[in-house]
């Protein structure tokens, strides 16, 4: 459940009040009128399945209001319990506004996403080359490679220009930053590298297509339902940082073979977790309120659907001759 707060003029208390009844919300109140400034403020408590759609029809009524806030707070828990259907609603689906909100933190470059880069880096170049399984996973728990990507496929989906050059730019700024200072490391080491953590990520086969498309696709549903203590599994599965990590080692000890490996298995993933979040929040609903933003969207997230499948086609052309090559 959810509560709105609408703030806005007298005269449109009414038309607010309306629209909460042709929803059957759970709830509505209206608090004491701002006798100063002319503004009501009215409560709606709404059902997770009613609030997107209540939301677009606020938006639409008070877009020209300039005086007007729409307020969308979480609820933990009502007391007495609603009855009937409310009370057994299927788990809860996030708002287009909670997922742009959070997409846009997650998409942010600034010096703590860069300093967690950096830092995550490092231990998991110390882990990857003392083959210790440990500190490697705690390497991708600490990156925050993941939310960039998600960033993207959201962008994508509902048309948002901005949000995806934000994601891009993050995106290829963390990445960088990564192999950069594995690379470093690399280049400081003096003998050629061959723990098993290294040599397992210089490969990719359809398993790893199929983990990365999977992991994707759970981190798009966990967004979108609210559950999102499911990306701490995600960012173990799929993680980018530990590929990243590899192809900047193997690049700086001159293991030029191993090293295209890496990348080839990089470059899987980020197609992969992007294809398949794409397509969740497509299946999801996730889209913009207005038509006009809907026909653009629907285009843009068809466009960027047959680039990510073109790129995974021609990624697993490359693997499958990479492994051709090697064979002979």
């Amino acid at each position: 459940m959810h509560l709105i707060e609408v703030v806005t003029e007298q005269g449109y208390q009414d038309t607010v009040q309306g629209l909460a009844e042709q929803r059957q919300v759970i709830d509505s109140w209206v608090l004491q009128a701002d006798e100063t400034g002319g503004r009501v403020c009215v409560r709606i408590l709404v059902t997770d399945e009613c609030t997107q759609a209540l939301l677009d029809g606020l938006q639409k009524v008070l877009g020209a209001s300039e005086g007007s806030r729409i307020l969308l707070l979480p609820v933990e828990a009502v007391l007495p319990r609603p009855a009937g259907e409310v009370a057994a609603q299927e788990a809860s689906k996030t708002t287009r506004e909670e997922l742009i909100e959070e997409m846009e933190r997650s998409a942010r470059l600034d010096l703590s996403f860069l300093g967690l880069v950096a830092l995550s880096s490092v231990v998991a170049a110390v882990g990857l080359i003392s083959d210790n399984v440990a500190v490697v996973i705690g390497a991708m728990l600490i990156a925050p490679l993941l939310g960039p990507n998600l960033a993207l496929a959201l962008a994508t989906a509902i048309g948002d220009h901005h949000l995806a050059a934000t994601a891009l730019r993050t995106t290829f700024t963390g990445l960088l930053l990564a192999i950069a200072i594995a690379f470093v490391v690399g280049l400081m080491w003096s003998t050629p590298l061959g723990s098993l953590e290294v040599l397992a990520r210089t490969d990719v086969g359809l398993d790893g297509v199929a983990l990365a498309l999977a992991s994707g696709a759970a981190a798009a549903l966990s967004m979108t339902t609210g559950v999102s203590s499911v990306l701490v599994g995600v960012m173990v599965a799929v993680a980018l940082l530990p590929p990243a990590t590899v192809l900047g080692l193997l690049l700086g000890t001159g293991q030029w073979p191993l090293a295209l490996g890496a990348g080839l298995l990089l470059a899987v993933n980020v197609v992969s977790v992007n294809l398949a979040a794409k397509l969740v929040f497509a299946w999801r609903g996730v889209r913009p309120r207005t038509w006009m933003e809907r026909q653009r969207a629907r285009r843009s997230l068809m466009a960027f659907i047959v680039f990510w499948l073109i790129s995974l086609l021609i990624l697993l052309g490359a693997v499958a001759l990479r492994h051709v090559l090697m064979a002979n």
